[in-house]
């Protein structure tokens, strides 16, 4: 089994605790040492298969927008994007259980032209309003034939840690791996008005392997305007 890397330090953490635990109950048993050495064991197991990151198989269709994680397609809905596209795009809602993979992947191959980490709030992660004011970070790509798309990282009511490990100017594999989410919370994807829905509400899907969306075509790269975005440094994820 292989594990996530940003979750090394949480499962070698919870695992020592347990071992803490378990000699002090042997060498003063007592019921409440008994409990936290049960509490902590099962935390331990729990963290190992919370931070579980398997291989995937990633699609070749260089027109594919992959799910960025694994969970349940929440809402499809067409909404009105100011912060990197400027117009109407449609945004898939995905919700993330603690049950589910949380490792996080690119949705295309392309240039990170666009990585902003917000503070906000920690609202229920199926709510309307935890796309815009809960704490997240938004990526922007753009691809070889100037296509675009936006994903969002965003923390819940019990995920507080967001894990981006890419930065503007880095260039991605489709499907790879860019970070995570701790312990449940959602993912947005923007894709365009004339990208072909593949996915409907209820639907389940796994991060780099199930497409969201498809381009209609190659498109063309030189008709794409360059954006120049300008925020201050407190906004910009270290």
């Amino acid at each position: 089994m292989v594990f996530a890397k940003d979750g090394y330090g949480i499962i070698i953490g919870t695992f020592v605790a347990f071992l803490v635990s378990l000699i002090l109950w042997f060498a003063f048993p007592h019921p409440v040492s008994l409990v936290a050495t049960v509490i902590l064991g099962v935390l331990s197991i729990f963290n190992l298969f919370f931070f579980r990151d398997p291989d995937r198989e990633i699609p070749k269709n260089p027109l594919a927008v992959l799910s960025p994680a694994d969970g349940k397609v929440m809402e499809i809905k067409r909404v009105k994007d100011t912060e990197y596209f400027n117009r109407e795009v449609r945004r898939i809602s995905i919700f993330l259980s603690v049950f589910n993979v949380h490792v996080n992947r690119t949705p295309m191959a392309g240039t990170v032209n666009y990585v902003v980490h917000r503070t906000g709030k920690f609202l229920a992660a199926f709510k309307e309003d935890a796309s815009v004011e809960n704490e997240q970070t938004a990526i922007g790509m753009v691809n070889q034939y100037g296509h675009q798309v936006m994903f969002k990282q965003i923390a819940g009511l019990i995920a507080r840690r967001i894990v981006c490990n890419i930065r503007e100017g880095d260039w991605c594999k489709a499907g790879e791996r860019m970070g995570l989410i701790r312990y449940g919370s959602r993912a947005d994807v923007f894709v365009p008005l004339d990208a072909k829905i593949n996915v409907k509400s209820g639907q389940m899907v796994r991060g780099g392997v199930s497409i969201l969306a498809t381009f209609p075509n190659e498109g063309d790269q030189q008709s794409e305007e360059q954006r120049v975005v300008e925020l201050p440094k407190t906004e910009l994820s270290s």
